[in-house]
This record gives structure tokens, C-alpha cells and sequence, in this order.
């Protein structure tokens, strides 16, 4: 089982550790140097950051609906 945990700061994190030490549960830190995030170009952060801010302002269409529009 995976589960990810994203601390707001450092001091969050050490709780967290300190937690999960405390009760026995082994755990792997994944820092953001690893972050998927870092190896993308410029451009598909900008077309990703550009996707969210469509789905956040309402500017989305149903799969069904592209569906539709090709005939399926």
C-alpha cells in the first residue's frame, strides 16, 4: 500500500516522522528533488498549469460529449 503525505513545512514533516517512528510503521521519504514534476519541459508545466486553470474556471467538456461530437 502507498500512501502520500505532503507536510505544509518542515516542522509538519518531522511530527509526521516522529508519528510513524512512534507506532512502527516503516516508511520511504520521497523529497521533491524526485518529483516528477522537475523533469518536465516548461512547456508541458505551462500546458498542464494551463489545463487546471480550465477545469477550475468551468471551461471543461464531458468525454461523452467529445463523443458525440466524433460520431460515437
Amino acid at each position: 500500500m502507498t500512501i502520500t503525505i505532503n507536510p505544509k513545512n518542515k516542522k509538519e514533516s518531522e511530527k509526521i516522522k516522529a508519528i510513524l517512528k512512534a507506532i512502527e510503521v516503516d516508511f520511504v521519504e520521497d523529497t521533491l528533488e524526485n518529483d516528477w514534476w522537475h523533469e518536465l519541459s516548461d512547456s508541458e508545466k505551462h500546458s498542464i498549469e494551463m489545463g487546471l486553470k480550465d477545469v477550475e474556471e468551468g471551461r471543461v467538456i464531458s468525454h461523452e460529449e467529445v463523443m458525440k461530437s466524433f460520431g460515437r
